[in-house]
């Protein structure tokens, strides 16, 4: 029995029971951290999604202070997130370390748009487009391209429909472009996938820029643009033709384009063919660096 008089045990109780309440809560947080692992925010680019095993694997950005930029693969925490993700997708999620599995949690797709005057234009123009012909469609994702013939920077003709069995990577532009972060970029963008590439390109992986100013990209102008880039028209083709024929392809990907005041204003799309002459990716707009362009071509290269 306690003594009547316990008033000298009073504060040695409160004491020990507060003791007691932070052990435990001190325990429970420590599970729950343990149970949350490491984290850290990623932003990257979507290489491939298997929806069956809840997994997908991602281009990651640059993480200052933890990791370079690299290709990493996450387990989905939540099923329901491979539905909205397809390859060329930039999403930023929070990366969960649990032992050896890293978990992505909280996915969000990211916009890949420009917002700068020129891309905000053509965008606007696009879906006015759009509203006087609904029934034309860029191609979906894992349906099959139309088929074009134009001319390369050497005078030969070109079908792309000869590249079936090889990878393709295709944008747009042209030599007077005034803007270095639109049409400059694109093609520079294939010269460093070219670079990280070398050994597959001409034999597993063909490049392709469209001109989408067939009047003046032409002839020795046309070598000139394909030259400033050291092109080798056995694997990178800078391709030219009839103005009607280059809308065409250019509206199969959803690329837009309009003369404005001597100049083009016009979208940016980056495209990536699979070896059956499929669409695998259609990067809109500049978000994405050289390597996660890379990293794309070369995970379609890998497909079985």
């Amino acid at each position: 029995m306690w003594p009547e008089n316990n008033s000298n045990l009073k504060p040695v109780m409160r004491t020990f029971a507060a003791s007691f309440v932070f052990v435990a809560l001190f325990a429970v947080a420590n599970g729950a951290a343990e149970e949350r692992g490491e984290q850290h925010a990623v932003r990257g680019i979507v290489l491939q999604v298997d929806s069956a095993h809840r997994t997908v694997e991602v281009s990651c950005d640059e993480i200052p202070d933890y990791m370079a930029a690299m290709e990493m693969a996450f387990k989905l925490r939540n099923a329901k997130d491979a539905e909205s993700l397809k390859p060329g997708t930039k999403i930023r999620f929070i990366m969960n370390q649990q032992g050896k599995t890293l978990y992505a949690e909280d996915v969000h797709v990211e916009t890949t748009a420009v917002f700068e005057p020129e891309p905000i234009e053509a965008g606007g123009l696009t879906a006015l487009h759009k509203a006087l012909h609904p029934t034309v469609k860029p191609v979906a994702i894992g349906q099959p391209v139309p088929d074009f013939s134009l001319t390369d920077q050497a005078g030969s003709p070109v079908r792309l429909s000869q590249f079936q069995g090889k990878v393709v990577a295709l944008t747009f532009g042209y030599s007077r472009c005034p803007n270095p972060n639109y049409c400059y970029r694109l093609s520079n963008n294939l010269a460093q996938v070219r670079k990280q590439l070398h050994e597959q390109a001409g034999r597993d992986l063909i490049l392709l820029t469209i001109a989408i100013d067939p009047e003046n990209d032409k002839g020795e102008a046309l070598a000139q643009y394909a030259a400033a880039f050291h092109a080798d028209p056995q694997s990178w083709h800078f391709l030219t033709g009839p103005k009607p024929e280059i809308e065409k392809v250019a509206a199969a990907y959803g690329m837009n384009y309009w003369s404005n005041e001597g100049l083009i204003t016009h979208s940016l799309h980056t495209v990536v063919l699979d070896r059956q002459g499929k669409l695998a990716v259609n990067l809109e707009g500049n978000q994405f660096t050289p390597k996660q362009l890379a990293d794309l071509v070369r995970s379609v290269i890998e497909r079985p």
